[in-house]
This record gives C-alpha cells, sequence and structure tokens, in this order.
C-alpha cells in the first residue's frame, strides 16, 4: 500500500519539536520550514533528509488529509502545518532550502575527508592561484637562504608568505570545523606545517603546504569536470515558451505558465519547453542530452518530442503532453541530483572512518613523541645531522597516516561513473547501485517493450481470394487512420511507408472489445479480431482458416466483396541478441519473465538465445521467480518498462527500467534507468559498474599501501619530512586521476 505523502511529512512535524509547518515549491525546488522557538538545526538536517526522500517528485494533491494537520495547495506551492489557534501562524519564523541542499545527508557531506567533499563551481581555479603563490614565494625563500642572499630575515618572510598562500584554505575550513568541535585532515596539516616552523623546518613546512594545495585544487579540478558533465542537463532546461494563440499568432511565456494540452512553437535551434506530440509541421531534434545518441532524430506529425532537446531545422508546432516539471528532462534531473546525494555503503563507511581516524592519529602521534623521547631517549625537538627528534619523526608519522587518499578513494570513483553514465544514457540512482550492479550474475528481463521494441510492425497482408492484398491494406488503412491503438498505429506507419492511400469513408464507429466499423461507396466495412467473422454468416468459413503463428498479432477486414487480414509481429530489438551474448560471456545468466504465451516467448528466446523462458506469469509470479533465483544464490537484475514490472523490479536486488519514457511505476523503483530505451545501455552499465568496482579496489590498496609502509619508515625514522610528504599527497592525487579514467573510459557495447 502506498503510503500518501501527505502522511510522511506530517510524521516528520511529530518528530521535530518546534517546527510547526513545511512548505514545498516543487516549481522552484524550495522547501521552506516554520518554526517557533529554537531547532537545533544538525538534527534538524537529519530529520529533515528523511521527508525530504518521500518529496523527490513533484506533489499531486494529497489523497488524503493526516489527523491533526491541515494542508493547503496553492498551484506548485504545498504547506502542511499543525493544527493551531488562528494567531499561532503570524509568529513562524521561516527558513527557506532548496530541495537539492535540504536533502542532503549529514554524513554525505564528509565529516573530516579528503579536501573538498564539496566543491563550488571554479574553485580549482582559485586553489591554483593559491598553490602557485606558495610554490613562487617558497622557491624563492629556498633560494635567498641557500645562497644567503639579502638580509637574514628575508628567508623566512618570503617562506611565511607562502605558507599564508598554501594554508589560507586550509585553515579556512579547518576553522569552521573547529567551531563545531571536529578535526580534519586540514587541521592535521596545518598542524604539522606550525610543527615544522618550530623546529626550523620552514623547508619542510612549505613543501607540505604547497603539495596539500596544489593537491586539493587537481581534486577540485577532477569533481569539477565530473559536475560538468552533468551540469550540462539542468542548463538545457528551457526557461520561456512560445504558445500558439487562437488567431495562430504567437506569446512568449515563462515555462511555468505552460500547460497539458497546449499548443508550443519550437523555431530552429529553440529547445523544446516540455514534452509533447507534434501536430504540424517536420523537423529532427538533437536528443544527445538526454540520450547520448549524436544521430539527430526525424520529427513529423504525432512524433514525440521532449523537453530540453533542441529543434534543429523546421518550425513545429507541438501539443503539451506533461507539465515541463514533469518531464523526461526534469525526471532525469531530479534522478541525477538524488545519485550524487546518495552514497554508497562503502562509501559511508570511508566517510564515518575518516572523522574517527583522524583523532585516532593525532592521539597515536603524541603517544609515539613520549615514546621516542622518554622510551628511546631520542631528543624531544632539537634535531642532530645524525638523529631526527622525536618530534620531528611524529610530525612526519601525522602526515603519512592522514587519510586523504583513503577518505577519496570511493567518492570519487563513484562521482566519475554516475557523470559517464548520465552523459550516456544510463542514470544511477546513487553510488549503491552501482556496487551491487557489479555483483549480479543474473538478469531477468520481460519481453515487450525490452527485449522487443513494444511497436507492432506488419509483417503480411493476405487476401480472400488471393490478389487483391493492396485493397486489404486500403480498407485497413482507412479505418485505423482515426484510431490510436498500437495495432492501428501499425498499419497506419506501413501503409504511409508504401504509399497506400486513405479513403474517404462515412459513418466511422469503434466496436468497443471488437474493431472498428465504417460506410465505403454506400457498403459497410469492418475491422477487428477473427470474432468479427465467427459470429456472423461467414463462420463455417472462418473455422477452417488456419490461426496465426503464436508471435503474430492478427486484424481482420470484412469488405464488400472482400475478406483479408495483416499480420503483425512485436520486433525484437536488433541489439538485443548481442546484448544477451556479451552478458553470458561475463557469466551473467538471462532469463526472460513475460505474461505473454509460451509459445511466443519461447520463439523470441530461441531467437535470441535466452539461457531460460518463464511465459504466462502474472505479476506476482514474477515477483516469486525473482525470489526464487535469490534464494539459490543469484544477485539478480531485474529490467523492465511496464507498470506491471514494478513489483518484480522491487523483488530484485537491482531494478533497471527502460528509457525514461517508461511508466512512472517502474521508474519508480529503478535504481539504473536505460534512456531512449536502449538495451546495450544495460550492458553498458554492467561493465562501467565493474570497472568502478576494480578502480575502487586500486584506490584503497594505493592509499591504504602508502600509509602502511610510510607508517612503518616513519616509525624507525628513515623517512624525512620531505619525503612523507611527497607520499601523502601523490597517493591522494594518483587516486583522483584514477578515478577519473572512469569519466573517460569506454563501457559501451
Amino acid at each position: 500500500m502506498t503510503t500518501n505523502w501527505a502522511d510522511t511529512l506530517a510524521d516528520f512535524l511529530r518528530r521535530q519539536p518546534g517546527v510547526s509547518a513545511v512548505r514545498i515549491d516543487t516549481a522552484n525546488r524550495k522547501v521552506a520550514i516554520a518554526t517557533l522557538g529554537e531547532v537545533d538545526q544538525a538534527d534538524f538536517a537529519a530529520r529533515l533528509a528523511e521527508a525530504i526522500a518521500a518529496i523527490e517528485k513533484d506533489l499531486p494533491t494529497p489523497s488524503a488529509k493526516p489527523k491533526g494537520y491541515v494542508v493547503r495547495q496553492s498551484g506548485a506551492v504545498t504547506e502542511i502545518a499543525g493544527e493551531s489557534c488562528e494567531t499561532a501562524p503570524k509568529f513562524y519564523r521561516w527558513k527557506e532550502y532548496s530541495l537539492l541542499e535540504a536533502a542532503r545527508h549529514p554524513e554525505d557531506v564528509g565529516e573530516g575527508g579528503g579536501h573538498h567533499h564539496d566543491v563550488e563551481e571554479g574553485e580549482w581555479k582559485e586553489l591554483t592561484v593559491l598553490a602557485s603563490i606558495c610554490a613562487l614565494f617558497g622557491l624563492s625563500g629556498f633560494v635567498v637562504g641557500h645562497f644567503a642572499i639579502g638580509p637574514s630575515w628575508l628567508s623566512q618572510a618570503l617562506y611565511l608568505v607562502a605558507l599564508i598562500a598554501g594554508g589560507y584554505d586550509a585553515a579556512k575550513d579547518s576553522w569552521e570545523n573547529i567551531k563545531e568541535f571536529k578535526l580534519d585532515i586540514h587541521f592535521l596539516m596545518l598542524a604539522v606545517a606550525v610543527g615544522a616552523m618550530c623546529i626550523g623546518a620552514w623547508g619542510e613546512a612549505v613543501l607540505l603546504l604547497f603539495l596539500f594545495s596544489a593537491s586539493g585544487a587537481m581534486e577540485a579540478y577532477a569533481l569539477d569536470r565530473t559536475h560538468r558533465e552533468v551540469s550540462a542537463l539542468l542548463k538545457s532546461a528551457p526557461k520561456r515558451a512560445l504558445l500558439v494563440t487562437p488567431d495562430g499568432g504567437e506569446r512568449e511565456v515563462p515555462i511555468e505558465e505552460v500547460g497539458i494540452g497546449d499548443l508550443v512553437r519550437a523555431k530552429p535551434g529553440d529547445a523544446f519547453a516540455a514534452d509533447g506530440t507534434v501536430v504540424k509541421g517536420r523537423s529532427a531534434s538533437d536528443e544527445s542530452a538526454l540520450t547520448g545518441e549524436a544521430v539527430p532524430v526525424e520529427k513529423d506529425v504525432g512524433a514525440e518530442i521532449f523537453s530540453g532537446t533542441i529543434n534543429l531545422w523546421g518550425v513545429v508546432e507541438y501539443k503539451v503532453s506533461r507539465l515541463p516539471s514533469e518531464s523526461t528532462l526534469q525526471k532525469i534531473i531530479r534522478l541525477i541530483q538524488t545519485a550524487q546525494k546518495l552514497r554508497a555503503p562503502s562509501e559511508r563507511f570511508t566517510d564515518r572512518f575518516g572523522a574517527r581516524y583522524s583523532v585516532l592519529v593525532l592521539g597515536l602521534c603524541a603517544v609515539m613523541f613520549f615514546v621516542w623521547w622518554l622510551g628511546f631517549d631520542l631528543p624531544a625537538f632539537a634535531n642532530t645531522e645524525t638523529v631526527r627528534s622525536a618530534f620531528y619523526r611524529s610530525m612526519t608519522l601525522l602526515v603519512v597516516m592522514s587519510p586523504c587518499a583513503l577518505v577519496l578513494s570511493i567518492p570519487s570513483a563513484i562521482l566519475a561513473a554516475i557523470a559517464w553514465g548520465a552523459r550516456h544514457g544510463v542514470l544511477f540512482r546513487g553510488g549503491a547501485a552501482i556496487e551491487k550492479l557489479a555483483e549480479v550474475n543474473a538478469v531477468a528481463l520481460d519481453k515487450t517493450g525490452t527485449l522487443t521494441t513494444g511497436e507492432l510492425s506488419v509483417v503480411g497482408c493476405e487476401s480472400f481470394p488471393p490478389g487483391r492484398e493492396t485493397q486489404v491494406m486500403e480498407l485497413a488503412h482507412t479505418l485505423e487512420a482515426k484510431s490510436q491503438h498500437p495495432l492501428a498505429r501499425a498499419i497506419v506507419r506501413h501503409a504511409r511507408s508504401h504509399k497506400i492511400r486513405a479513403l474517404e469513408i462515412d459513418e466511422f464507429q469503434s466496436l468497443t472489445g471488437k474493431g472498428v466499423r465504417g460506410k465505403l461507396n454506400g457498403g459497410t466495412i469492418l475491422l477487428g479480431r477473427r470474432e468479427l467473422l465467427e459470429t456472423g454468416p461467414l463462420a463455417d468459413w472462418a473455422a477452417q482458416l488456419p490461426p496465426a503463428s503464436p508471435e503474430l498479432s492478427e486484424v481482420w477486414i470484412l469488405g464488400k466483396d472482400l475478406v483479408g487480414r495483416i499480420l503483425l509481429k512485436d520486433q525484437i530489438r536488433e541489439e538485443s541478441k548481442g546484448v544477451l551474448a556479451a552478458l553470458r560471456g561475463l557469466g551473467v545468466k538471462t532469463i526472460m519473465l513475460t505474461g505473454d504465451r509460451r509459445h511466443a516467448a519461447e520463439a523470441v528466446a530461441q531467437e535470441l538465445g535466452l539461457d531460460e523462458v518463464k511465459a504466462g506469469l502474472s505479476p506476482e509470479d514474477k515477483v516469486a521467480a525473482i525470489q526464487e533465483l535469490r534464494s539459490k544464490g543469484f544477485k539478480v537484475a531485474m529490467v523492465g518498462d511496464g507498470v506491471n514490472d514494478a513489483p518484480c523490479l522491487a523483488a530484485a536486488d537491482v531494478s533497471v527500467a527502460m528509457g525514461a519514457r517508461g511508466s512512472d511505476a517502474a521508474l519508480e523503483q529503478a535504481e539504473v534507468i536505460l534512456m531512449h530505451d536502449r538495451i546495450e545501455n544495460f550492458l553498458a552499465a554492467q561493465r562501467l559498474s565493474r570497472r568502478a568496482k576494480s578502480v575502487i579496489r586500486q584506490n584503497l590498496a594505493i592509499s591504504l599501501g602508502v600509509v602502511i609502509i610510510m607508517a612503518i619508515a616513519s616509525s624507525f625514522g628513515i623517512v624525512p619530512l620531505a619525503i612523507g610528504v611527497a607520499a601523502h599527497e601523490g597517493s591522494t592525487l594518483v587516486v583522483c586521476l584514477n578515478s577519473l579514467r572512469l569519466l573517460f573510459g569506454k563501457n559501451k557495447a
């Protein structure tokens, strides 16, 4: 049973003392909170995240009002508040958030991890400038000190400028964390730099902060590059539309004013403002932003168009079928935003580990200082030519054990994989989907719309007596031109492609459950199922006709002196066979789960080479089939597109929906969405997830290996501070660059 979204928000209000009301603006992606008194902001953020997870899609009018609460709806703005006296709302203090900001989990921010988990656009440029200043003044200080140029204080002054530039960003972030009683990597680096200055190692202190700031700039650039792959979609969202007026003119309006059924005009170069159907004109659209497909898609009358895609050359008018806020593009944007917020389980582990690890390292280094000083009689602070002091060794140990690379190992790879997928038509709903898909060893697929196109096509035409097939197609085209049934669309499409004319008919009528009827030249013509023949004067003759093959559908046409039938077939996707063969090559078992007849299912399965077929299944049977596979130890991915696939998508280990045009029920359950109904994108997603998992393992091995080796070496005093700094920052840089391989790699089928 689906929970009313208003109940979710009401539950949120009950559990958050001090919060009196929540107001959600789905058009502008804003959420506002009304409070009376003080509210614990840290606790509030965590609680709000739970509620936001249930309101990520645009809100319809709630199906029921929660007990004890008032729901107000005004356009795209919905407010839910506890029942109170009339004067209470006057004392509300409202605080507004974006939905993306509000839904971010506290642990998703990364407590004490890496250099910059939340990187602002262009921040890498500022960090690069600071690192460059640090390098320039640090090198100048070294030259002045080494060659004794100028007064004795000049070298240290130059070093000081370098330290300020190199440590500025780290100090800023550390201060914000210290105010919240947190210690992070930035604090550790600053502590080491100050310690190095105290023992006269100015050069090592500058080298540390230069490498730290340079590594931070490179990391910020890598994340910025990743986010830019996704932000192109956000920028492609249209802001205004040209509405066609009743007199044939046009009026430019904000996108929010476009409604279902409105007629909108798109000129060459315009972005389509909403999803809809072309009613006038002819053109082609660039859908690469949605699907990764570089080839323009022809658009004629009756063709679907999608918000955010670009009209290339013709002027077309289209009728809006979805509100702009519910368009394909907006669905994709919300899915990507959700994916970037939702972290993989292992990623959350490293975030939590990083915060505790920082405190552990500080404690260990403090203990080791006393062990070296009091236990091994090393000098506390004074270095000699042969012996490094206990403090120097502690600072070196602090540097090499800092977990920058470790904490970045997973999120950098996950973000790069999500960005690659978004650019190439594979949308992941979070890092967990990437991790789980890599472990899949069985994939269950629906037949219609997944392995097949879901669009019927004419494969034969018969007439009785033979030789009048063209007349049969003319009559079929004439009657079906007025229908929107899938069979009708296939017949009309075939007739137009073969230049079959449509005749003028009178008294067109739909026969519910059987077909259609019309008058032509004074005679009646009928089109429909076999029952049209079996219940009339031709019943005895119809009983002797051979039935159509199980994989075919048939439509019968009866005229004044003519009987005929048209045979149609759901076309197998050309790519399906190659994809299934490649999956078997990866050791993945392939199973078809379909509600179709067994003969039709087996014919498709035999042609494609599936490992197993289960036909004639109800939605409950499909769920049972998934559960049976899981009980045998398989990690199962389910690929489907229809409403009837939603239950088994929920039952699978990984749920995969075909196309952002799929049913809302399927998209709601899906963790992976294959754009543009491209089955080969599943193979690309599988390969990408396996590569991502491999990169994560490599990153962890690199980061942990460097920490362990350098920590042991530092314990014996054989690693100078400069080498420790280089090893630490070098491993961080290697991890980022290794993850970037996913962004530019070849994962396509």
